[in-house]
């Protein structure tokens, strides 16, 4: 048999199988999943007087506001028409909204603010190529926030303290060293921190006329698993996640004036993650750890009684969103995972919960994928924790085992430097709405179980890292969560990489792969990043994955790239691309298509003109969901919600291969 005759015995070839158990259960609308949230993101503001949160306006994300006792009587106050706004601060005295906004995703970020009482909306860094980060906000300044902008060198940003009444900006620092700052509650900087030689991070104090000192070392081992969280408006204290001389970050307060450090929290299981802080002082009152899922945990009293009353009444995960200064009320997100995501006012003086609305009540009532937290032994013994969602009904014994086995997505979270976590996951609910079980897991690298977790992954892509997905598989296999021809690979960024080595470096494991804005060649990935991005590449990029300035290292780059391997691949693919990703770029994509095509090997990429790494515009987020609906139903047998009018208002272009997924060719916007 020829070869190109081999691919097409092989590929896009269905499995015969046992009708989707789930077929008693209501198709849900994917606009209904990823289409705009009705609302999202509660947030009250500092004089407890105000909620703001996010919703649609003429079909796009903007901030709305209202009385705290009236949401009902809530307004837009910012009025966006092309991208939705997807976050946003107060400023300290509460008679503003703020917020970033880029174009086209390519992560340029500008601040914009709009004042309450009048509604006169401000573009407060109105530069060209350039990116605003906030590095400062506080009480005791409510008038000005410290930004850093790299517009005079890409590389860098100038720190500028902006007032937010005329929109002002005077420098502070001009910054041609430093990656990043901590400063005080007065906008004074007090600390920098830049990579050394080796990728350790050098952390110098800075006295009031900008004179640097050393002050300590972060060694290149704990670069991603210490970091800073925030100072006490006194100054005197600075906590830190801190993994030096441990494995797992704990909680440390450090005296500024001793240098002494106490550890106030810690667990031997996972990092310290999560700090709630004293609005008015910034002094710790609770942790939090999320080893198979979030566990809040009171430092003293001052909070022992909420965290008792939140964890009895959320019935479910719950995180503080935001906080009145005076702390008498709280926004909280509750999430039980089967229901949507919920916001609640929480009055701790009268101790009493009060729901303001769940994000997506056309989801309320529904029956929604359960999601089991589990533990799977890696090769070579190390524990992975992952987290398995199964469609509902085909577990009716509850053991977190389907009754029969079940097509299988395999979900990678992207970064690699994150994490999966326990709750509710848009995708997994539509992929188990589906017919699919859908396995995440926290392979090595993945971010919250501590720096051995985490340095286990150098060097590892594309190998141990890759080896974890395997064992993942492996697992449910014996398992008999699913069957091993029946298993489908999917992810975005890191995700995306990981999909394309599956199907190159392991071409018989997975029945086809979805790949969102991946990587296929790491050396032109790394060489392509962001001028904002070299302060810290030695440190992670280079040091731990691989070096392109040495021969050596662009060697073992490309030995783990999958370009080099897409002779390889024997099974359906489907890719997805921003065309403005600073991150993953165009290229990326481009050039693995391109290969494929020169060698004979069917693929279906579609790209979107107006996204960058993901897709922020829900008109593109549910035609691209619409496309990989599709193409996972005719490999895997799942079922599939008609295209119909998913298409409209996207900027969708198929470039390549729409003949190869049911119904692609014939809705495809004629470009």
């Amino acid at each position: 048999m020829s070869r190109l005759a081999l691919i097409a015995a092989t590929t896009f070839t269905l499995i015969a199988m046992h009708p989707p158990a789930t077929a008693q259960n209501e198709l849900i609308p994917r606009k209904h999943i990823f289409g705009n949230p009705t609302r999202t993101s509660a947030t009250i503001s500092p004089d407890g007087r105000q909620l703001a949160f996010l919703a649609p306006r003429d079909g796009v994300l903007n901030v709305w506001a209202s009385p705290v006792n009236a949401i009902g009587q809530a307004k837009a106050v910012t009025s966006d028409t092309v991208r939705p706004i997807r976050s946003f601060f107060w400023s300290p005295d509460s008679t503003r909204i703020l917020y970033v906004q880029d174009k086209g995703g390519n992560e340029n970020w500008m601040l914009f603010g709009v004042e309450l009482a009048n509604g006169r909306q401000t573009t407060y860094t109105d530069f060209d190529k350039t990116q605003v980060q906030v590095v400062s906000v506080s009480p005791k300044a409510p008038g000005q926030i410290l930004i850093g902008l790299n517009n005079r060198n890409p590389q860098f940003h100038d720190i500028h303290k902006l007032d937010l009444a005329t929109g002002q900006l005077n420098l502070v620092r001009q910054n041609d060293e430093y990656g990043g700052f901590e400063a005080d509650w007065d906008h004074n900087l007090v600390f920098g921190v830049k990579q050394v030689a080796g990728g350790a991070i050098q952390i110098d104090r800075l006295d009031k006329d900008g004179k640097a000192s050393p002050f300590g070392t972060i060694p290149v081992e704990d670069n991603l698993t210490t970091q800073s969280v925030a100072m006490t408006a006194d100054g005197t204290t600075l906590y830190l996640l801190d993994s030096r001389d441990r494995n797992t970050s704990a909680l440390v307060a450090l005296d500024l004036a001793s240098e002494k450090a106490s550890v106030l929290a810690s667990s031997d299981k996972a990092d310290v993650d999560g700090v709630l802080r004293d609005p008015a002082t910034g002094v710790a009152e609770a942790y939090s750890v999320n080893y198979l899922k979030t566990e809040w945990t009171p430092i003293g009293g001052a909070v022992k009684d909420d965290i008792e009353f939140l964890n009895r009444e959320a019935r479910g995960q719950w995180s503080v969103t935001s906080r009145s200064r005076d702390r008498r009320l709280w926004t909280v997100m509750v999430d039980r995972v089967s229901e949507p995501v919920t916001f609640y006012l929480y009055d701790r003086a009268a101790r009493k919960l009060t729901k303001l609305f769940a994000t997506r009540p056309e989801l309320e009532g529904k029956r929604l994928a359960s999601m089991h937290p589990i533990e799977i032994k890696a090769r070579d013994g190390l524990t992975l924790v992952a987290y398995l969602s199964l469609p509902p009904g085909t577990d009716k014994d509850g053991n977190g085992r389907p009754d029969h086995p079940l097509p299988m997505v395999l979900n990678v979270h992207g970064g690699p430097w994150a994490r999966d976590e326990f709750g509710y996951h848009s995708e997994y609910q539509w992929l188990a709405n589906r017919g699919y079980a859908v396995l995440a897991v926290n392979y090595r690298g993945s971010s919250g179980f501590g720096k051995n977790f985490m340095n286990a992954a150098n060097r590892e892509f594309a190998g141990k890292m890759h080896d974890d997905l395997i064992d993942a598989v492996n697992w449910a296999v014996k398992e008999a969560v699913t069957t091993r021809e029946r298993v489908a690979i999917y992810g975005g960024s890191y995700g995306g990489y990981a999909t394309l080595t599956g199907l190159t470096f392991t071409p018989d494991v997975f029945a086809c792969g979805v790949d969102i804005v991946g990587p296929s060649n790491l050396i032109t990935l790394i060489e392509s990043f962001p001028a904002y991005w070299q302060p810290f590449l030695e440190g992670t990029w280079y040091t731990r994955v691989g070096d392109p300035r040495y021969e050596e290292g662009r060697k073992l780059l490309l030995s783990r790239s999958p370009i080099t391997k897409v002779d390889q691949i024997r099974k359906p693919l489907l890719i997805a691309q921003g065309a403005n990703d600073p991150r993953v770029t165009q290229k990326e994509s481009d050039q693995i298509v391109a290969s494929m095509k020169a060698k004979g090997i069917p693929v279906t990429y579609v790209l979107y003109p107006d996204e960058g790494h993901g897709f922020a515009r829900p008109e593109n987020r549910t035609s691209f969901y619409a496309i990989s609906e599709g193409f996972l139903a005719k490999c895997l047998g799942g079922r599939q919600e008609p295209i119909g009018t998913d298409f409209a208002g996207s900027s969708l272009r198929v470039l390549e291969g729409a003949e190869f997924v049911p119904g692609l060719k014939e809705a495809a916007p004629k470009r």
